[in-house]
């Protein structure tokens, strides 16, 4: 079974309008509610090619509510802990002739709520699968990614990290099953700038003596690189194809690695693969990548 967790989930409300003028009425001409966080839109994904997923995290408020009633539709399996205090935030994505985001704060989470995530944590099974990805609310412990993976150590939970900077170097010790920086989060880490996948082949690895046993770095249109456990070396141009929204494109590259493993047997080259063509099946749609979407790639992606 996969797993997600999405620490600070959202309602992303997407507005149109022609221009976004401060201090007046602004009239919208197009308007959408999407379930937001990353976790979240792995676990989509996940479900979009055929793979059951249980996304985990917090809610709270009727906000909460809503995201969860659109995650089902989706066909996810919703286990949130529920929180008594605050309401799942409402992120404002207003797109006029210059984009403009407006995040919400989130629920008040509890100790008692963090302890009841740890509670379902527990439940996991060897051969599970767990993804943690995104930002940390302030109602956190900074240090919330290090005690997941300390607490299920040793249990034969392979674990997923999509997460930047320390929270990202932090974990690598526990030998994470993937991670997935981008070349941009690669390069602030190492104090470099990386534009080629040839220059990101080294410090991949780097990422990899530091414990993770593979390490994807997406590149969005100069595509993607993969240092694999076995010692392969994978790399690839983007598929072809006109951007639409970026939004989401790196989770889905998460999802389409992991449905890649499972499906052959944990062969790389179609991980790679499916990864690569997934991420961008999502970058080339208004929505998230779909099977069929993703086949179609799949059938003509040179990579």
């Amino acid at each position: 079974m996969i797993h997600t967790v999405t620490f600070n989930p959202a309602l992303d409300y997407i507005v149109r309008l022609e221009d976004l003028k401060l201090g007046e009425v602004n009239r919208v001409n197009y308007e959408q509610i999407l379930p937001g966080g990353k976790g979240v839109n792995v676990s989509i994904v996940l479900g979009n090619l055929g793979h059951a997923n249980r996304a985990l995290g917090f809610s709270a408020g009727f906000t909460g509510i809503a995201l969860e009633g659109m995650l089902e539709e989706f066909g996810v399996t919703c286990d949130f802990v529920k929180v008594a205090k605050g309401m799942t935030r409402i992120n404002l994505k207003a797109k006029a002739k210059e984009e403009t985001e407006v995040n919400g704060i989130g629920p008040d989470i509890q100790p008692e709520d963090i302890e009841t995530l740890y509670a379902k944590l527990d439940e996991l099974q060897p051969g599970d699968i767990l993804v943690i990805s995104g930002s940390i609310p302030s109602t956190l412990p900074d240090d919330m990614y290090e005690r997941i993976m300390a607490r299920m150590e040793g249990r034969g939970v392979d674990i997923v990290v999509d997460a930047t900077r320390d929270l990202l170097m932090k974990v690598l010790p526990y030998k994470p099953l993937f991670v997935k920086p981008n070349n941009h989060e690669l390069g602030e880490i190492y104090g470099v700038t990386l534009k080629t996948r040839e220059e990101v082949i080294p410090y991949a690895k780097k990422m990899q003596e530091l414990g993770a046993r593979n390490v994807l770095v997406s590149m969005a249109g100069e595509g993607a690189v993969l240092v694999a456990e076995d010692g392969s070396v994978h790399e690839g141009p983007a598929p072809e194809g006109t951007l639409v929204n970026s939004v989401g494109a790196g989770d889905s590259m998460v999802a389409g690695f992991i449905a890649g493993l499972i499906e052959s047997d944990g062969d790389y080259a179609t991980a790679f693969r499916m990864g690569c063509c997934t991420g961008s099946a999502s970058a080339f749609s208004p929505n998230l990548a779909t099977r069929a979407e993703v086949e179609d790639l799949l059938a003509r992606y040179a990579g």
